[in-house]
């Protein structure tokens, strides 16, 4: 098992490094910030976020509150090796870390479903593309310019959850964060060249592409979905704040979508 994993964390990293420059020029790693500004500014593209904000929390309290009682001592121990006096703190950092990828998981999965859906799809709207959700959706028409308002019955519903290899490759590799630096990059690479396709899920859905050409497309545009998905992963991370970035990062794509339908990509 180790040697598979170094194996693994080998090739990842010659990988990254033939990437890291088709990130740097795609911009796409822009689009995660851009959501946060257009979140903030626009009041009607948060109302979603705030309809599950409640059940969230509870979520996160709860799966917090488990993970500490049931695994903080265990690993504070297994730390004591590692990390010396410091492991009371570094093992709390590593059961805030796990509670909240576990509840990023859960909720996507069973809470925020829709309401991601919502706000994606409101954000296509809201920049003009009316005419590509209502390949997956009802639009109303007029509502005030409140694109949120404007959202019907969906015709097609949000493919399927996160599956659970996600969860445990993200619980698997967590321990990396503290190799200093090295570590925590390549972290976040390898969890962001996984994550960024995901983030336009709903726009392939929309586009009404099979499994083929969606492969295509993400492959012509790794290193652009590389740097998407690791400046979301990034912010995810940030504590207590993941439940209002994951709904940014949501904004940040679909702004990315509607600008590649307006250029007509």
């Amino acid at each position: 098992m180790d040697d598979r994993l170094k194996q693994t964390l080998l090739e990842e990293a010659s990988h990254a490094q033939a990437v890291a420059h088709e990130v740097a020029v795609s911009g796409a790693y822009l689009y995660p910030l851009k959501g946060i500004i257009y979140f903030v500014t626009h009041a009607n593209i948060r109302r979603p976020f705030f309809s599950r904000v409640g059940q969230t929390i509870t979520l996160g309290l709860s799966v917090t509150s488990a993970m500490f009682f049931f695994t903080y001592m265990p690993q504070m121990a297994v730390m004591a090796f590692t990390s010396g006096p410091l492991a009371p703190i570094s093992a709390a950092l590593l059961v805030l870390t796990e509670s909240s990828t576990i509840t990023n998981y859960l909720s996507r999965s069973f809470v925020l479903e829709e309401a991601l859906t919502d706000t994606f799809d409101g954000t296509l709207i809201a920049r003009g593309h009316e005419s590509l959700v209502a390949e997956g959706r009802q639009v109303k028409p007029g509502a005030g310019g409140d694109a949120i308002a404007r959202l019907g019955k969906m015709v097609k519903r949000p493919l399927a959850r996160m599956k659970p290899q996600a969860l445990l490759r993200t619980l698997i590799y967590l321990p990396l964060n503290f190799i200093p630096v090295v570590g925590t990059a390549l972290y976040a690479y390898m969890q962001g060249k996984k994550l960024g396709p995901v983030a336009h899920t709903r726009y392939f859905q929309l586009k009404g592409w099979n499994d083929k050409e969606k492969d295509e497309w993400v492959e012509k545009n790794r290193g652009a979905y590389t740097g998407l998905g690791i400046a979301s992963f990034v912010l995810e991370m940030i504590p207590f704040a993941s439940l209002a970035l994951s709904f940014t990062n949501t904004v940040g794509a679909a702004l990315w979508a509607a600008d590649l339908e307006k250029a007509g990509r």
